[in-house]
């Protein structure tokens, strides 16, 4: 793979045993099905920045997952990943699209796993459009990208947990994704109630820029996320960047909002 020595901050928007090698893949557990979720978008200091939805369909044993936010301002993150769930998850193809004025830059990144083309549509501060094209000789199994939420939901075990993931910054480049996890938090306040599993992700720079990016202010911030364990798991929320070097927003479950009368 052809890549440039670039710093990035990475936003997330996600193994059968705790043992299990990085780059096996993560072993199914919990399959994915039909969902039409509703989202929150909230800034640090708690303000409703977009509305989102979570949309997915299955189709045999492929999954089509589609993240989006409608920010205030028309702004519009937009994620979708397809998937398999045979056995282990393994991504088939993934498509990122950001544009407006909560994002520093336009990005519509893609990527097919099957040819190993990866795609970057960006735009400076001057509006000018940059292409970067890039050919992984070799695409990992454990390719996370749009998955993170939905592989944390079927770890077992302490871990740590590593997955890889290909960012757009703008170049793709490729990075390894580091989890560990922190101690459980309180979701409900009834006795005996289950607790949520706080996982902490980290991003891991490879070569000479993993070595200079933390002397330099550019390693990239910590992902927080819950999930809630058991039998049905489910993701509760997240806090993270969306965007290299963008501010900590978290994503939390909500209800549709009745419109008055």
């Amino acid at each position: 793979m052809r890549t440039t020595v670039r710093f990035l901050a990475l936003g997330l928007a996600l193994y059968s045993t705790a043992s299990a090698a990085h780059g096996d893949g993560v072993a199914v557990r919990h399959p994915e099905g039909l969902v039409h979720g509703f989202l929150l978008l909230r800034s640090a200091t708690g303000s409703i920045l977009a509305n989102g939805e979570l949309l997915q369909n299955t189709k045999g044993d492929t999954v089509t997952s589609e993240l989006v936010f409608h920010f205030k301002d028309r702004s519009v993150h937009d994620e979708t990943a397809v998937f398999t769930q045979a056995g282990r998850f393994k991504l088939l193809r993934y498509e990122l699209r950001q544009k407006g004025a909560a994002f520093p830059h336009s990005v519509d990144f893609s990527l097919d796993c099957a040819t190993g083309q990866a795609t970057v549509r960006s735009s400076d501060a001057d509006g000018k459009i940059k292409l970067d094209e890039d050919h992984l000789d070799e695409v990992p199994a454990d390719l996370a990208n749009g998955l993170v939420p939905i592989l944390l939901k079927n770890v077992q075990g302490p871990g740590p947990f590593e997955f890889s993931m290909l960012a757009a910054t703008p170049k793709p480049r490729m990075v390894t994704l580091h989890v560990e996890t922190a101690p459980d938090d309180v979701v409900f306040a009834e006795a005996g109630a289950p607790k949520a599993r706080h996982f902490v992700v980290k991003v891991e720079l490879h070569g000479l820029t993993g070595m200079v990016a933390p002397l330099v202010g550019k390693q990239p911030p910590d992902t927080h996320v819950w999930v809630l364990p058991g039998a049905f798991p489910a993701f509760l929320k997240s806090k993270g960047a969306l965007y290299p070097g963008g501010p900590i927003w978290q994503i939390e479950l909500t209800t549709p909002r009745w419109a008055k009368g």
